[in-house]
């Protein structure tokens, strides 16, 4: 996407009028996505502004007649007022159209705002959703994720700015004409005193990007901060841990300092917004006084007098506006940059050209090569130097301490990340041939950390395989493989029983319940590869075993790889890999490992020794 780059160091210093026209270069895309959202909204809103545009002349126009009208009839006497009724009914019609086309527009713009914030959501979702989960794991990209988050807000208000400016601007066409033929000079001293308060709602509209880019972590922060103090997730530690006093203390400090920055700048606008309005009224009464002079002269009428000088007030204020507004835009510009710069970010996990379907079965298995992967930003290997191979229908468990970069190689081998050196083949084929979504598909897999979803108890199990949400005799027979069926006949509401306390008739759920049903998501999929990353921690050894076992049973046939700090689960498997500061230091059966008297060995009698 062609957009205009902001300048560099923004932050940190003034962005200039040239900078501020290259913004403008964003619109045309901007306006192609509300072109999107709405076309027919888009299409009305247009005609609607510009039969807007030229009320505000017509009703001084008319309001010129009526007063030369009333003059007229008092200096002669007249006694037929028809005309004169005839011009204050046209101006109250005009009034009553000028009342209706503005509530259209405003009803247009709430409407056109609405749909911009929810279609431009998506768009953010459906990007995301492309994306790494490293890239995920960054900072910077966190920044610029909350960054277009905002616009997807912030930024509704554009469309109606844009518009406005536009409409004004015709507007001012109308009136201009007229004040031109008066007297030229007029326009010039109108520029003269309008021009010092643009320059000064420029400058501090400058600020205010720069403050509140420079504030996007901090304010990440803030709502952390604020979601730890009030969620029913943090709650229980807050209260055991006495942390209320701490966050709070800490939410006051972040809060602080945004205030003080913000009352700042605020203080220092308010002063020379005053001084710059000042200088704007000198100028328009000095072009009143002129225009009083000539009237008093016998240059123009009574009724000139009022249109001339209605039409350099509105004119005065719709060109300030118009200024004011333009800084308004053009930074509203600068900040859609925020949002376009986030669709440009790209995966390197790239889905293949001509990729190949994923083996409709297994016959090599999964090959690491030398396999090694290191996060973004960080200097440290999280695993290295990896060379295994996962036979089709074999149980590998993984074995290692916090850290050693178990949950790292699950991901590496269902392509969440790619090695940062070496290779890993399914079949002896590069995994990063194969297509990526069949891939997935064929990859059931329940990490420690699974999510806890605010949904019905079907609904939990259906994530994982959504495309089958409503094959509720699937999500039973899943349900029953965990021995989450059990669980799901004491629900009052049963399959449909909602989870979680976030939502009215909400019933929450054990630890080792809610692993249950975890569980029953990795049996949605006729998976080739299932794995569980420690999804049974909360589970006693004994229902963790049980799990396990029936696990395995289910699985025949089919690959799988375990992870669990459990030795008697461990066991289980064909082959127990173990990891140590991200490398493999041994591979081989229970058995095997044990005679071997190694780091497995060492691990597995220190476990034992905690049960004697």
């Amino acid at each position: 996407m062609n957009t205009a780059r902001p300048p560099k160091n923004t932050i940190n210093t003034k962005v200039t009028l040239k900078e501020r026209f290259d913004a403008l270069r964003n619109l045309p895309a901007f306006f192609k996505l509300v072109w999107q959202t709405s076309r027919w909204m888009t299409v009305v809103n247009t005609p609607l502004r510009i039969i807007r545009s030229a009320m505000p002349l017509g009703l001084l126009y008319v309001g010129k007649l009526i007063i030369d009208n009333v003059v007229t009839i008092s200096h002669n006497q007249v006694k037929d007022m028809s005309q004169l009724w005839e011009l204050v009914g046209l101006e109250f019609a005009l009034a009553i159209l000028t009342d209706a086309l503005s509530r259209a527009i405003t009803l247009m713009d709430s409407l056109l705002g609405d749909l911009f914030s929810n279609y431009t959501s998506v768009k953010i979702m459906a990007h995301a959703a492309t994306l790494d989960l490293d890239q995920f794991e960054d900072s910077v990209f966190y920044d610029k994720l909350e960054r277009a988050r905002q616009q997807t807000i912030g930024r509704t208000i554009l469309l109606s700015q844009v518009m406005s400016q536009v409409q004004d601007l015709i507007t001012m066409g109308f009136l201009a004409v007229g004040l031109m033929t008066f007297n030229p000079w007029l326009i010039v001293l109108l520029l003269i005193a309008i021009i010092p308060a643009f320059l000064g709602e420029s400058y501090f509209n400058d600020r205010s990007y720069a403050l509140t880019r420079g504030q996007t972590p901090e304010r990440r922060e803030l709502d952390y901060v604020r979601y730890l103090g009030a969620s029913d997730e943090t709650a229980k530690e807050v209260k055991i841990f006495d942390l209320s006093g701490f966050i709070i203390n800490r939410f006051k400090e972040l809060s602080g300092k945004f205030y003080n920055d913000n009352k700042r700048l605020a203080i220092k606008r308010s002063l020379w917004g005053t001084f710059f309005a000042m200088l704007g009224s000198l100028g328009y009464y000095g072009a009143y006084v002129v225009i009083i002079i000539r009237a008093v002269q016998g240059s123009v009428t009574i009724g000139e007098l009022a249109f001339l000088a209605g039409s350099f007030r509105q004119l005065r204020a719709l060109l300030e506006g118009i200024l004011t507004r333009f800084t308004a835009v053009s930074q509203g510009a600068i900040y859609l940059h925020d949002f376009f710069e986030f669709f440009e970010i790209e995966p390197k996990i790239k889905h293949a050209a001509n990729a190949l379907p994923f083996p409709k079965i297994i016959q090599q298995g999964f090959t690491f090569e030398d396999v090694g992967f290191r996060y973004v930003n960080s200097d440290r290997w999280a695993n290295r130097h990896l060379s295994f191979t996962l036979y089709p229908g074999e149980k590998l468990a993984l074995v290692g301490e916090n850290g050693a970069g178990k949950t790292t190689l699950v991901k590496l081998l269902s392509r969440l990340y790619d090695p940062t050196e070496g290779r890993i083949l399914l079949d002896g084929i590069d995994l990063r041939e194969y297509d990526l979504a069949d891939l997935r598909l064929n990859v059931g897999i329940i990490f420690q950390d699974y999510l806890r979803y605010q949904m019905s108890f079907a609904q939990n199990i259906a994530v994982g395989k959504i495309s089958e949400k409503d094959n509720r005799p699937l999500i039973v027979n899943s349900a029953r493989q965990s021995l989450a069926d059990v669980l799901a006949a004491k629900l009052p509401g049963a399959y449909d029983q909602q989870l979680g306390k976030r939502f009215a008739d909400g019933v929450e759920l054990s630890g080792g319940e809610w692993q249950k049903v975890a569980l029953a998501r990795a049996y949605m999929r006729d998976a080739q590869l299932l794995i569980l990353d420690e999804p049974t921690s909360a589970l006693d050894a004994r229902a963790e075993f049980n799990v396990f076992e029936r696990f395995a049973e289910l699985t025949k046939g089919r690959s799988a790889v375990l992870i669990s700090h459990r030795f008697s689960t461990v066991r289980m498997a064909d082959r127990i890999l173990v990891l140590e500061k991200g490398e493999l230091v041994e591979i081989g059966s229970h058995e095997e490992l044990l005679l071997k008297g190694g780091r497995y060995a060492e691990l597995f009698d220190l476990q034992a020794a905690g049960y004697r």
